[in-house]
């Protein structure tokens, strides 16, 4: 029952930044939506370390884990009218293969960067140990 209360409150959080983003975009009236200035300012307090990462990693994975739930009305209602993708196959097919190659070219990349840094750190860690003894 804690952990429940825990991921609720979590997830409370996360909400709240987003409301947040959402009147600084209407008072601000920034060309963003609400929800981007949200995860912004979720970003930077994390990086400020304002907001440690425990603190909203729970009912951050709780959405995760919902996620594929709350995607499946949409790709139901876009299937139910395909006169809103007739004529633009060829468009759509030309989008979804440059974006599917810019995705794997940018997780490959980040994935070798981040190997490297650990690879650098293991390397750090055994010269440091060694010094030591």
């Amino acid at each position: 029952m804690r952990y429940v209360a825990k991921v609720i409150f979590q997830i409370g959080m996360l909400f709240g930044l987003f409301y947040i983003g959402s009147f600084l975009k209407n008072f601000l009236h920034i060309p963003l939506p609400g929800s981007i200035i949200g995860l912004l300012l979720l970003l930077l307090l994390l990086f400020l370390k304002i907001v440690p990462v425990h603190w909203i990693q729970d009912g951050a994975n709780a959405l995760i884990t919902l996620l594929p739930l709350l995607l499946v009305p949409v790709t139901v209602s876009v299937m139910k009218v395909p006169s809103l993708f007739s004529g633009k196959g060829l468009i759509l097919f030309a989008i979804i293969m440059v974006s599917t190659i810019l995705t794997m070219i940018s997780v490959g990349w980040t994935s070798q960067l981040l190997e490297r840094n650990v690879e650098k750190r293991k390397v750090k860690t055994e010269c440091n140990n060694s010094l030591s003894q």
